[in-house]
């Protein structure tokens, strides 16, 4: 895995747990060479990732809309920021970024973001790895609703089976890479 792209929060949370999480993270992707693809922003939990890989010595790939840089909260330090038209053209590129997807603790759009590349795997558009870092079991509730519509006949089990779920960076990072490889193999 050279690259992972990351959805998490334009905010903090009110749990500090997620902001020390998502540091952790972001400094062990930066000590192991992976690059960040993210949203580039400079605020909450995106800009603690960034500042996590970068003070690690990684790399930060920021792919950020037009109109958000006019709200001047794009990151200054990133490796590479990359200003796109719309919200539509940062999805498609984050997706095109990323050897695999990671969603933190975050709100709306970041859940819009999981399930995009989720469904995107599920109809075969990719072959990437998707996960939740599971952070103080921030995403039990979804978890018991993706459950339930498994037993509802609405989601087969190898699908929700191939969400992968860890709330320790490295095992989580290790269960990424080793699934991006298995999946480029097949």
């Amino acid at each position: 895995m050279r690259s992972l792209t990351v959805f998490t929060g334009s905010s903090h949370g009110h749990d500090p747990a997620h902001a020390r999480a998502v540091r952790r993270l972001g400094a062990l992707l930066g000590r192991r060479g992976i690059t960040v693809v993210y949203g580039g922003g400079n605020v909450g939990l995106m800009g603690a990732l960034a500042d996590a890989a970068l003070g690690a010595g990684g790399e930060v790939h920021g792919v950020m809309p037009q109109g958000l840089m006019d709200r001047e909260i794009a990151h200054p330090g990133l490796t590479r920021l990359e200003v796109v038209a719309d919200m539509h053209e940062r999805k498609r590129r984050m997706a095109e970024l990323g050897d695999g997807f990671l969603a933190m603790p975050g709100g709306a759009g970041t859940l819009e973001e999981l399930f995009e590349v989720w469904t995107w795997q599920h109809l075969g558009l990719h072959r990437k790895p998707v996960a939740l870092f599971d952070v103080g079991g921030f995403w039990q509730p979804l978890l018991a609703m993706v459950d339930h519509m498994v037993e509802a006949g609405f989601l087969t089990r190898p699908r929700r089976e191939a969400l992968i779920v860890d709330d320790q960076v490295p095992e989580l990072v290790d269960s990424l890479a080793a699934s991006a490889a298995d999946l480029t193999e097949v």
